[in-house]
């Protein structure tokens, strides 16, 4: 009991240090708790209060909801304003961490009425465990085989009324029964405008007690990719920068700190700005294939087309075609060079 009791000790002094416990503030108080304080994704907040109303007028658990779209756009915030609208409890998990049929029955079997279970990433479900799924979101009830062979048996649990939220960058990799099951909605989140990412910038500043002068906010929300997570990122390193160099947070030291991290006037990043610079360099601009532009790079497949082509693609300086990827007019003169001339 001794041993225990120390290595309890132990294991809460790290969680209570210094470092972890900043980590913590800052991922808390700038998640929004309120609805009047998540900006943007107005028509989501609409359909998700008509929603969680009716169902807490049935005193009933609300259907099941999947949220999907790329990373850093509010999917892990919304599924904490759903919780806290019904002032239940939510269990946290992913795709990946559930590893085999026992896991996810543990979870499942502890849960108590009206109880939210988050899954993030849960495109990454094993299809096993997605098959045991079904049965618990659509009757509530989990079949569970024991034995092997002739001598196997179901054993069928049932289960407290649930809530499954489930969030996703890949939606095409959830399969159809699984998707069909989210009776409460399927909701894709969009990226924001500059001028929401503006009010986010300036709301996490006075979360974080930072002087922002306009144009500083400004300049930080134009290259933020219109995604808060990256807003919120570039932020705390404009503020660590101006700390460090004893300067107030203006559009110049706002514009000094972002270009010592690599971000350029649009929000590129070095990465992006190799994506463009080798496929004009080596592959005369374009077309190339996704595979040979990843080995030039040595970058992953997966990484390029999920986090650098979609925002290269919005600002309109990459093309993807049927035969490859191709550098357009517009990401010549990005770059400061001429585009060839088509004869």
């Amino acid at each position: 009991m001794k041993k225990t009791a120390e290595k309890k000790t132990k294991n809460e002094a790290n969680i209570d240090g210094p470092a972890d416990k900043d980590a913590l503030f800052l991922d808390t108080t700038l998640r929004p708790s309120k609805w009047e304080d998540y900006i943007g994704q107005n028509n989501i907040k609409k359909n998700l209060q008509i929603l969680l109303t009716a169902a807490k007028e049935r005193r009933h658990p609300p259907e099941h909801i999947l949220f999907y779209g790329p990373p850093g756009l509010g999917k892990t915030t919304l599924a904490h304003l759903v919780s806290k609208e019904m002032n239940a409890q939510m269990k946290v998990t992913s795709g990946p961490a559930i590893e085999k049929v026992g896991d996810l029955a543990s979870i499942l079997t502890n849960l108590s009425p009206g109880d939210i279970l988050f899954i993030d990433e849960i495109h990454r479900l094993n299809k096993t465990i997605e098959e045991v799924l079904y049965p618990a979101m659509e009757s509530g009830s989990l079949d569970i085989i024991i034995g092997k062979g002739p001598s196997a048996r179901t054993i069928q649990l049932e289960l407290p009324p649930f809530t499954l939220i489930g969030a996703t960058t890949r939606i095409a990799m959830i399969s159809s029964p699984l998707r069909s099951r989210f009776s409460g909605g399927i909701f894709k989140l969009e990226f924001y405008t500059n001028d929401e990412i503006g009010k986010i910038i300036t709301r996490s500043a006075k979360i974080l007690g930072i002087d922002l002068d306009k144009k500083a906010g400004e300049e930080i929300s134009k290259r933020s990719r219109y995604t808060p997570r990256t807003a919120n990122y570039f932020l705390k390193r404009c503020r660590d920068f101006s700390q460090v160099h004893k300067t107030s947070m203006t559009q110049k030291s706002v514009d000094e700190a972002l270009k010592l991290l690599g971000i350029d006037e649009v929000g590129l990043s070095p990465a992006d700005r190799d994506i463009l610079h080798t496929i004009i360099k080596k592959f005369s601009g374009g077309p190339v294939g996704l595979n040979t532009l990843a080995a030039a790079l040595s970058e992953e497949q997966a990484t390029i087309e999920e986090f650098n082509e979609p925002y290269l693609i919005q600002l309109g300086f990459l093309d993807r075609t049927p035969r490859g990827r191709t550098v357009t007019v517009s990401g010549y003169e990005h770059l400061g060079l001429n585009a060839p001339t088509l004869l």
